[in-house]
């Protein structure tokens, strides 16, 4: 059942010894965390290559337009050349500070990664912006990025797109800029177009429209990837982040009633399952093998997440294969019941599917289905009624047109409303809440499943993870629930994302890991202390969940990634993040340690990510570096902790001091301080 705010705030305790029901407050504070950029130069310590990182691909942005935008919304160089193709976006430059200092934008072509090349060079080619009008400059394609710098304005123009967020890339007619008579649009994954006119003798000599296409989607052209070639080296091995046997012991397992199994060591199991997984301890491995080819794709029920007290736990799994013959397996049936005698303070077992009830059905008659009562006498079956993956994406689409390249101030609700996105994020985190709510309040292990167990499925789990685990929601912990919930549990990344592939109507692509960040972000609005995480973060993996710059997202499942040698070709997108966590830490962060986050799942308190939807647009950003005051407020606090460590030092030295001049006498004891920032 959907959980309502029932207290004023969120507690402030940090390590009680009782876990605790944390609710969000009807008037939550605003997290902290709004992007801005960092004044830092590229030519700082840090490193040219990792500031350019954070600055441009994560897009710390703050004025990016140089001079006044015009007042009617749209160009009308950009409308000129519309021709029917609707566009989001305009450019990606980086801030005044950045480029005031920059040594490297004043060169004539892009600055390169280690590892990255040139491969095509343009003078004179027209970017069309939807704000500005047209801007002339010089193209720079490589191996990596698509990168435009105009010395017409002081400071340079500049755009600079990650290859692997182009969606698609296509000729269009241009009007009315002289000898530039060849168009490309490119339609891009992180809500922005861009539009290119150049002279046709450019096109026959250089054949950019060719080149761009060939190195945009290096998969459709036999290329590898540019994470594959990315030369960069970082203080932290961010592949080392997560170790499942690790992570397992911090959970408590193995226990009396859990085992961990490596019958899938060679993926024979469940080919997009990891090797390792945490069973039921009495179950045998040719009943485990029997229930494999009783659920789809193989994949089992198994431990995600185990409750410290009660020993209720999250079990994933895809749907079972019951068909429209009601088809049953009896070592299925024995498995689940396993499952809810593992928690000794519930007899019952609740399975939460988180498909459409119709759906389900639908499903059933062509030989996958769902769990019947009959079958499963002591198991409760909940249809939390969540979207498929192509209602997602059709959602996505229609953010897409009303956020770019104009913004109708008029109906601007009304249109955010018509996308339906809001409703599908608050029926995921309601959908989460129920599931944390029946492990914490109920007691009782929850089983939660799809049709396959690797989208809704995985967003399900790991936000109920966040909600009852409190190590989820440090920089650390969360990085550990990517790579636990949805990497190596075969999220299918390759897939729903598209890396390197032309085929931008493939059915299968889906905004799946966006919707959980996008929950994950609403947490932190209603929770602004609980996160140790800033918004820079969540924004940061959107952007290289895009990019190809690392081997993070890549490839569909462990397995594949293990035969493409992911972790020892390419760099983790964990090395970048932990080499740098001032960046990326909350000033406000509380531990709320063995407290359960409840937030609202209301439209009321739900709200659209402006930060990131509608972060290329000028009018939409916040109007003050936001950022760089967290990451000054985030140096006071390391001041005053330290201040209070040594008071707290000192105070006991007296003390210690004092009880030495006056003997040991037993009416004295020294009162130790207690400070917090």
């Amino acid at each position: 059942m959907e959980r309502a705010a029932a207290a004023a705030g969120p507690a402030v305790e940090g390590g009680g010894v009782n876990r605790r029901a944390v609710r969000a407050a009807g008037g939550a504070a605003a997290a902290a965390g709004s992007r801005q950029a960092s004044t830092e130069t590229l030519d700082s310590p840090t490193g040219s290559h990792v500031e350019w990182c954070k600055q441009l691909i994560a897009a710390t942005i703050s004025s990016q337009i140089s001079g006044s935008v015009p007042s009617e919304g749209v160009s009308r160089d950009y409308r000129e050349i519309q021709d029917g193709h609707n566009g989001y976006h305009s450019e990606a430059e980086p801030d005044q500070a950045l480029r005031d200092g920059n040594k490297l934008a004043q060169m004539e072509e892009a600055p390169l990664f280690p590892g990255e090349s040139i491969k095509v060079i343009a003078k004179d080619v027209m970017y069309i912006c939807p704000f500005m009008g047209a801007v002339s400059g010089t193209l720079t394609v490589t191996d990596f990025r698509m990168y435009i710098k105009s010395v017409e304005r002081d400071p340079p123009f500049v755009v600079d797109v990650p290859l692997g967020v182009i969606s698609r890339v296509e000729k269009i007619g241009v009007q009315s800029h002289g000898d530039n008579s060849c168009g490309i649009e490119i339609v891009c994954k992180d809500m922005r177009n861009l539009r290119l006119a150049y002279k046709q003798e450019e096109q026959n000599r250089l054949e950019i429209f060719e080149n761009l296409v060939t190195r945009a989607f290096p998969v459709s052209n036999g290329l590898p990837l540019f994470a594959f070639s990315y030369k960069e080296k970082f203080a932290v091995n961010g592949w080392k982040v997560y170790d499942p046997m690790a992570e397992y012991k911090r959970q408590g397992l193995p226990n009396e009633s859990w085992k961990i199994s490596k019958i899938n060591s060679t993926y024979e199991l469940c080919d997009t399952y990891p090797a390792i997984l945490v069973v039921p301890t009495s179950v045998k491995d040719d009943d485990l093998s029997k229930v494999a080819a009783f659920r789809a794709k193989g994949r089992v029920p198994v431990l995600s997440w185990i409750h410290p007290e009660s020993q209720a736990t999250i079990t994933r799994c895809s749907q079972p294969s019951v068909g429209p013959n009601d088809k049953r397996c009896k070592e299925d049936e024995k498995y689940l019941q396993t499952i809810m005698d593992a928690n000794a303070q519930s007899h019952k077992l609740i399975i939460f599917d988180a498909r459409q009830n119709s759906v389900a059905d639908t499903n059933k008659a062509k030989g996958g289905g769902y769990e019947s009562e009959s079958a499963y006498p002591n198991a409760e079956l909940v249809f939390l009624e969540i979207h498929n993956i192509h209602v997602m994406r059709e959602s996505l689409r229609k953010l897409k047109e009303i956020v770019y390249p104009t913004i109708d101030e008029t109906r601007w609700l009304s249109n955010v409303d018509s996308t339906h996105w809001l409703e599908y994020i608050r029926m995921l985190l309601a959908g989460a809440v129920r599931i944390a709510d029946k492990i914490e309040s109920g007691k009782t292990s929850v089983v939660v499943h799809c049709s396959d167990g690797w989208d809704r499925t995985a967003q399900l789990t790991a936000l109920a993870m966040l909600m009852l685990d409190s190590y989820y929601r440090t920089i650390k912990g969360f990085e550990v629930l990517i790579e636990k919930e949805w990497i190596s549990f075969g999220h299918r990344f390759a897939m729903r994302v598209g890396h390197g592939d032309d085929d931008h109507a493939d059915a299968d692509r889906s905004p799946i890991f966006l919707q959980f960040i996008d929950c994950v972000w609403q947490m932190t609005k209603q929770f602004p202390a609980a996160f140790e995480f800033n918004e820079l973060f969540l924004i940061t993996i959107l952007d290289h969940l895009y990019s190809c710059l690392f081997g993070t997202f890549l490839c569909n499942c462990e397995k594949e990634r293990l035969k493409e040698e992911v972790s020892t070709k390419t760099v983790s997108l964990w090395s970048y993040i932990n080499s740098q966590l001032d960046e990326f830490t909350n000033p406000f962060y509380v531990n709320y340690e063995n407290h359960v986050l409840y937030p609202v799942a209301s439209l009321n308190h739900l709200e659209l990510w402006v930060n990131y939807y509608v972060r290329w647009n000028p009018r939409m950003r916040p109007q003050v570096p936001i950022h760089q005051n967290l990451k000054e407020l985030l140096a006071i606090r390391t001041e005053l902790q330290k201040k209070v460590e040594d008071l707290q030092r000192e105070a006991a030295t007296r003390s210690i001091s004092s009880s030495s001049d006056r003997g040991s006498s037993p009416s004295h004891s020294a009162t130790p301080v207690h400070t917090s920032v």
